[in-house]
C-alpha cells in the first residue's frame, strides 16, 4: 500500500495504490459511473456526492462546493495557494493518518484537483462505511434516549484528546452503525491543533446548535446532551 499521485491533463490525483490501480479523471465523474451503471445513489448535504460501485466496493465521491453567502459568487471554485494546501490534498491527508491510525473515519480512496488559472475545482473519493446511518436521520427515525449518546460523546473525546479539529461538527457528520459505533464524516477544513479548551468548547457548541434544530432545546439539554457530555467526559473508547 502506497500514497501516489499523478499529473492529468487539468490537474492532479492523490491516491491509494491498494484501494485503485487506475488513478484516471474519470474516477470523478458522475457521468462516466452512470454510463458504467455504477453509480447507487446521491447523498444529502451540502455539496455534491454519489455512492458509486468502485473496484473494490462501495465508495463515496464528493464534489467540493462553498457554503454560505459566497458559494453565490463562485460555487465550487477556491482561490490556489499551491497544491498542498487544497482542501482535497488536507482532507485525503488528515483521512489517511486518522485511518491508519485507528480512529473511525473513512478510509479515503483518492482525490483530485482541477486548475484553472488562480482557481482550483476538488473531488474527493473515500470508502463507504456500510450499514450506517447519519445521526440526523437516527433522530427522525428512533427514540431519542434510544440512541447512543454517551458513545457519540466518547468518540468526540478521542478526536479532541488527539487535538483534531473538526470544522463543521453537525450531526449530518456523524454516522451510527447497528452496534451502536460511531464515526465521524467530512474534515474539509479540519486539522490537527494543540489541545485546548476553546476550541473544543466551541466544537462541542456548534453540534448542540445543529441538534436544537432536530429536537426541542428543553429536550435535548435535559436528556440527550447530558448523556453525551457524560461520555465526552469520562474518556475515550477503544480503537477499532
Amino acid at each position: 500500500m502506497a500514497e501516489r499521485t499523478v499529473t492529468t491533463k487539468r490537474g492532479f490525483i492523490l491516491y491509494d495504490d491498494a484501494c485503485t490501480r487506475h488513478a484516471h479523471e474519470d474516477l470523478f465523474s458522475p457521468r462516466q459511473w452512470a454510463r458504467r451503471e455504477a453509480l447507487s445513489g446521491t447523498v444529502g448535504g451540502r455539496g455534491q456526492t454519489w455512492i458509486v460501485h468502485g473496484e473494490d466496493g462501495d465508495w463515496v465521491l464528493r464534489h467540493y462546493r462553498r457554503g454560505g453567502l459566497v458559494a453565490h459568487l463562485v460555487s465550487d471554485h477556491y482561490l490556489w495557494s499551491g497544491l498542498e494546501r487544497t482542501r482535497a490534498w488536507r482532507e485525503w491527508r488528515l483521512l489517511d493518518a486518522l485511518y491508519k491510525d485507528g480512529f473511525p473515519v473513512p478510509q479515503p480512496v483518492a482525490a483530485q484537483v482541477t486548475r484553472r488559472g488562480p482557481w482550483y475545482r476538488a473531488d474527493l473519493i473515500t470508502r463507504l462505511i456500510p450499514d450506517c446511518r447519519s445521526l440526523a436521520t437516527a433522530l427522525h427515525a428512533s427514540r431519542i434516549e434510544a440512541l447512543p449518546w454517551q458513545a457519540i460523546g466518547a468518540c468526540i473525546r478521542r478526536f479532541h484528546d488527539a487535538g483534531i479539529y473538526h470544522a463543521d461538527l453537525n450531526a449530518h457528520n456523524i454516522l451510527l452503525d447497528a452496534q451502536g459505533k460511531v464515526y465521524l464524516l467530512d474534515f474539509d477544513r479540519g486539522e490537527r491543533r494543540h489541545p485546548g479548551t476553546l476550541w473544543q468548547e466551541a466544537n462541542l457548541g456548534r453540534l448542540l446548535r445543529s441538534l436544537r434544530k432536530f429536537i426541542a432545546p428543553s429536550v435535548i439539554e435535559s436528556t440527550a446532551w447530558n448523556a453525551l457530555l457524560h461520555g465526552y467526559q469520562n474518556g475515550t473508547i477503544p480503537a477499532r
